[in-house]
């Protein structure tokens, strides 16, 4: 059969028609992923940031992790002394005012009026905050110190101290010194000599002697020797 040029335009036209109406489908782009050799480096990486050298030193079994602080000292120096720094080990003597949190004073140096306070740094006489706070101090300088109550009066407290209350401590570094001040031996005080009695009538307490002592001025006190070992 012979087709004629109308019939062979005619089927052309079909054939653009029935091409038109079928649909195509859009291809979707391929979801890109990450080699796998990229989530190990990003692990490792984070894991370094949490790791430091100095928590795992040589010849102690490594661990991951960063620490958390339980409780810190601190502290804000008011007055850098001028005078030596203090060494531990020694009777620091100092001036001080306590309070509470809330601004509740609890005690005073200058509610007690008479001897200076002094204690030996370093030796667990006083609170924990206390033995290590003065770190640093020069005589004549000042600090508050910010002690938490694990260093000080701990879950029980004491009377004018409720339980786990953190204090705060107005400080001065008054002196520094080998042995107690409160308990070094007085000067004794200057006796004029006396040239006209013999040397066994000495007043001297501290040297014995074959006479009866003075009679006390309290018979019911007996007689002390101020120079003799406590």
């Amino acid at each position: 059969m012979t087709r004629t040029p109308a019939g062979i335009a005619l089927a052309a036209i079909l054939t653009t028609a029935a091409l038109a109406q079928t649909p195509t489908t859009a291809r979707k782009p391929a979801p890109h992923r990450a080699p796998a050799t990229h989530t190990t480096a990003g692990r490792s990486a984070a894991t370094a940031t949490t790791v430091n050298p100095a928590d795992n030193p040589p010849n102690v079994p490594p661990v991951e992790g960063s620490p958390k602080p339980l409780y810190a000292l601190r502290y804000i120096d008011t007055v850098i002394g001028s005078e030596a720094l203090a060494p531990p080990l020694k009777f620091y003597t100092v001036r001080y005012t306590g309070w509470l949190t809330d601004g509740t004073k609890f005690d005073s140096s200058d509610d007690h009026p008479g001897k200076p306070f002094a204690f030996p740094y370093g030796a667990r006489r006083v609170i924990l905050g206390w033995d290590t706070g003065f770190e640093g101090m020069h005589v004549g300088g000042k600090r508050r110190l910010y002690i938490p109550y694990q260093l000080a009066y701990g879950e029980a407290g004491r009377p004018g101290i409720p339980p786990k209350a953190d204090l705060i401590f107005d400080l001065e570094l008054v002196a520094i010194s080998d042995t107690d001040p409160n308990t070094a031996p007085e000067p004794a005080a200057s006796q004029p000599a006396e040239t006209t009695k013999p040397a066994t009538d000495s007043a001297d307490p501290t040297k014995p002697t074959s006479t009866s002592p003075p009679p006390s001025s309290n018979p019911s006190t007996p007689q002390s020797n101020p120079s003799s070992p406590k």
